[in-house]
């Protein structure tokens, strides 16, 4: 049970454990074998506790968006399509190792033909 609740975006391990314990279920129990009041405590208890899922995705999308409007270094980072957070941004100023890739062949010059 203590994985299953994982799967609700928002809601990790120690929120799932906080819940289950609120709700006074244990943890090791299998899904199916909830009875429909456990199910129901539970749910009631994900609903009190704040945003998952759809308000989640919606707040963390508008802050993103925030961030890109006020200019932040954050923002400007997301725009340029990295990571907002941990280590995606860190790796971006970093040159490549090996050698130098060359982008364009280089054309061959053609002999003028006099006419």
């Amino acid at each position: 049970m203590e994985i299953g609740l994982t799967s609700i975006f928002g809601i990790g391990r120690t929120r799932s454990n906080k819940i289950l314990e609120k709700a006074q279920v244990d943890r090791n129990i299998r899904i199916k074998d909830l009875s429909e009041d456990e199910v129901r405590k539970i749910r009631q208890i994900i609903q009190d506790e704040g945003r998952v899922e759809g308000d989640l995705r919606r707040d963390v999308g508008m802050d993103i968006k925030r961030l890109m409007e006020i200019g932040c270094y954050r923002g400007i980072v997301i725009a340029v399509a990295f990571r907002s957070a941990g280590r995606g941004r860190t790796r971006m100023l970093v040159p490549a190792r090996g050698p130098a890739r060359v982008l364009l062949p280089a054309r061959k010059k053609r002999a003028r033909s006099s006419n």
